[in-house]
């Protein structure tokens, strides 16, 4: 796994830190809510960032690739987070999609053309 690939995981850990920002952001107030914004703001800006770099450099990833999988990896994660932190049910309905879309993500890594 090339360096880009192991950027890109992260860019898509921050884009489900910044989803759970907004949401903990519609549920605070005063000193709390403005945190969470920083929280957003600071996610938001590093998971775009990320997702950048990761299409460059030596081996860079191929646009497509690179954002369906950043946006499949903040998917997958915001839906944990939500489950977690705002108790979403858990159904063997959400686990079956949610596991054919790890899958997915997974398959797309592999078929890369510029997989390193």
């Amino acid at each position: 796994m090339s360096i880009n690939w192991i950027i890109l995981i992260i860019g898509g850990v921050f884009e489900s830190l910044f989803a759970l920002s907004l949401g903990k952001m519609q549920q605070t107030s005063g000193k709390e809510f403005w945190l969470w914004l920083f929280s957003f703001i600071a996610s938001v800006s590093l998971s775009m960032f990320l997702l950048f770099k990761s299409m460059g450099g030596t081996h860079p990833i191929p646009t497509g690739t690179a954002y369906a999988v950043w946006a499949g990896i903040g998917a997958v994660g915001t839906v944990i987070l939500a489950i977690l932190f705002f108790k979403e049910p858990v159904t063997s309905w959400r686990i079956f999609f949610l596991t054919t879309l790890i899958l997915s993500i997974v398959g797309l890594q592999l078929t890369s053309s510029h997989h390193a």
